[in-house]
């Protein structure tokens, strides 16, 4: 693989609207060449027959059935609010 150039890095900077004097621009040339020199040592690794991870630990679904069940009485529910009218929450209007 053919190593990334900074003229490459520059030419991404400017696509993302970003500025880099020279040393920033050589470290991030260095970086992304070493990430891209990782990745191809990982393409050359036999993956066929894995079935792709979506996730790294397997999450099983939490959420229980959705089963109808009693509500709070109004009453209840509104006791502590610091005020309501007919069953409802009352706040500032808002324009």
């Amino acid at each position: 693989m053919a190593e990334i150039t900074i003229k490459e890095v520059e030419h991404v900077a400017e696509l993302a609207r970003l500025r880099f004097d020279s040393q920033e621009l050589e470290e991030f040339t260095n970086q992304l060449d070493a990430i891209l020199k990782f990745v191809s040592k990982l393409e050359s690794l036999d993956t066929e027959g894995v079935e792709p991870t979506y996730r790294a630990i397997e999450i099983v679904n939490c959420f229980r059935e959705d089963e109808v069940k009693p509500s709070l009485p109004i009453q209840d529910v509104t006791a502590n609010a610091p005020e309501s009218e007919e069953g409802a929450f009352v706040v500032p209007r808002i324009i």
